[in-house]
């Protein structure tokens, strides 16, 4: 027969019958012989229960739930804090990462999945699910390395367009994700390093309308290993955004700025305007009587306002910081060839931003039958 197992009300109603039949003077024996229980549990029913009323139970009752309720709250919030201990300080955003975070609590601590998942708020959906990676997910990797170890100052909006040039089909958040993943990133500072050689104006400025509108120039200044100075004339057309010229040499004066002027107009046309800041070299009285003759306009900036030649500065920004700040020049003719190199892959590769992450002059694609060029007879 089952033990039955009587409620505090019960019990209580129990003890008021118990006492009448005391009074009655009825012995322990017979008390609980009539009450159906052993002489020890009615001495342990007076112990706990002697005294006390049916409202007075229940507010007991009452009281050792919530008891019990604040012992688990607490040793809850025990094993929560220890969790967020044993967890590294800051937020888990990654799936990979909130993963990384279970486990290592999971083996320090030894609580359940079920468990450290509660107390960080996570899914444990997210934390067991096991990424498939796709089938290009290596040689995109390995493509995404190769371009990021190349181009060190590009980012990976650069590198995505890249690839898009190279034929990959991918979105960018992918080469994000992937760049992240690598812990690729453009670092702030670059030391130089030196090369090993085998032996094989105006206030409202005028907006450039079409190619050859408007061309902007000016001087960068760099030095070789020895201290020596190293002079570099900068000229871009404006719209199209194309480096026209960046002539290096000991020292450049305004002969030698027509000298590049007509060598660059003979190639690509000659601008209707040429902006510039008010250097010596720019304002020298033959150079504007020269661009007068050949139907070039001059622009001059207002003094002290570099912004208004802001296609040429922004240009001189990346020129410094794409190879200027990551070279060494041991003599000129390196930095002639270094710096010419560098400005045909500008022209040719580099994607830029403005042009919807294409090149200015983009290399073309000769047909595989071309034409021999005719020769006159002598």
């Amino acid at each position: 027969m089952p033990k039955k197992r009587f409620t505090s009300e019960d019990i209580i109603h129990k003890l008021r019958e118990a006492e009448v039949m005391s009074a009655q003077g009825k012995t322990v024996a017979e008390i609980s012989r009539q009450l159906g229980v052993t002489e020890q549990t009615y001495f342990r029913w007076r112990k706990e229960y002697g005294g006390l009323k049916i409202d007075q139970a229940k507010r007991l009752k009452e009281l050792e739930q919530e008891n019990a309720r604040l012992r688990r709250a607490l040793s809850d919030a025990v094993i929560d804090n220890q969790i967020l201990r044993e967890v590294s300080p800051g937020k888990l955003l990654s799936p990979a990462r909130r993963r990384q975070a279970v486990a290592h609590v999971r083996m320090s601590l030894g609580h359940a999945e079920r468990r450290i998942c509660r107390a960080l708020h996570l899914s444990r959906s997210s934390v067991r699910y096991a990424a498939q990676p796709r089938a290009d997910e290596a040689p995109l990797t390995g493509a995404i390395i190769e371009l990021a170890s190349q181009y060190g100052r590009y980012g990976y909006r650069r590198i995505h367009a890249m690839l898009e040039a190279q034929g990959w089909e991918l979105s960018r958040s992918r080469v994000e994700r992937i760049w992240k993943l690598e812990g690729l990133k453009v670092p702030v500072k670059q030391p130089k390093r030196g090369r090993l050689w085998l032996a094989d104006g105006s206030c409202i400025r005028m907006r450039p309308e079409y190619a050859n509108h408007v061309w902007s120039w000016d001087f960068v200044m760099e030095r070789t290993h020895d201290g020596r100075v190293l002079k570099i004339l900068v000229l871009i057309d404006e719209f199209t955004r194309r480096c026209l010229a960046l002539h290096v040499a000991r020292q450049i004066r305004s002969n030698d700025v027509i000298d590049i002027l007509a060598d660059a107009m003979v190639t690509y046309g000659v601008p209707a305007y040429l902006r510039s800041d008010n250097g010596p070299e720019m304002v020298a009285k033959n150079l504007r009587r020269w661009l007068a003759s050949v139907g070039s306009e001059t622009l001059y900036i207002e003094p002290g306002s570099p912004w208004e030649n802001g296609y040429c500065e922004s240009f001189n920004g990346k020129f410094r910081d794409e190879l200027l700040n990551g070279e060494i020049f041991y003599t000129l003719r390196e930095a002639q060839v270094i710096i010419e190199r560098w400005r045909h892959q500008y022209n040719t590769v580099r994607p830029h931003s403005s042009l919807k992450y294409r090149p200015p002059a983009p290399q073309a694609t000769l047909p595989a039958t071309t034409p021999a060029p005719l020769r006159l007879a002598a």
